[in-house]
């Protein structure tokens, strides 16, 4: 996976405090929510609980951390701009969606198509030796459940319960 890099501003103290004046706060939520997301997927990373320390909300180096208020206006305009839904409705979990939902439905359906499998389990593909080392590796289940869905919707795939969750399913369809 190697080491993420932070940009430039991660190591500029004012970054870490919300910005009084409406074009530079403005940048800096871009900057930010660019930020969030790269840092999400860098390392797969799908949640993001208000209520816990986060790593990347904090800068020991320079001594500096997010604010409550920042890190929620942040995830806020992920929101906004469809990278991100809240999980509950105070606002505490945040799901991140460094890749869109449409977009690992693509990815699901040509990891399938690529290695010829018609029938897998949710479980098999999140942790299964077949997409071990793949994006589809460790896939949020929401996620992945949304992205069946979608699949289902165009007529590639059809979801099943099994006899217990790790046994749910997906039938992929051959064309």
């Amino acid at each position: 996976m190697g080491e993420f890099s932070f940009p430039y501003f991660y190591n500029y103290p004012p970054y870490f405090t919300l910005q009084p004046m409406k074009d530079t706060r403005d940048k800096q939520i871009q900057l930010w929510k660019e930020l969030i997301l790269k840092y999400c997927k860098h390392h797969k990373l799908f949640l993001i609980d208000l209520e816990e320390e986060f790593a990347l909300f904090e800068n020991t180096s320079i001594q500096r951390k997010l604010t409550f208020e920042a890190r929620e206006q942040f995830l806020s305009a992920l929101i906004a701009d469809g990278r991100a839904e809240w999980l509950d409705k105070n606002h505490r979990k945040c799901l991140i969606l460094w890749r869109r939902i449409e977009d690992w439905a693509d990815s699901l359906l040509n990891f399938v198509r690529e290695n010829g499998i018609e029938l897998m389990t949710l479980e098999e593909i999140i942790s299964g030796d077949e997409t071990y080392g793949t994006e589809l590796a460790g896939l949020d289940r929401g996620v992945l459940v949304r992205a069946v869905k979608i699949l289902e919707q165009r007529g590639k795939a059809a979801m099943f319960k099994g006899s217990s969750t790790d046994d749910d399913g997906v039938k992929f369809s051959p064309n």
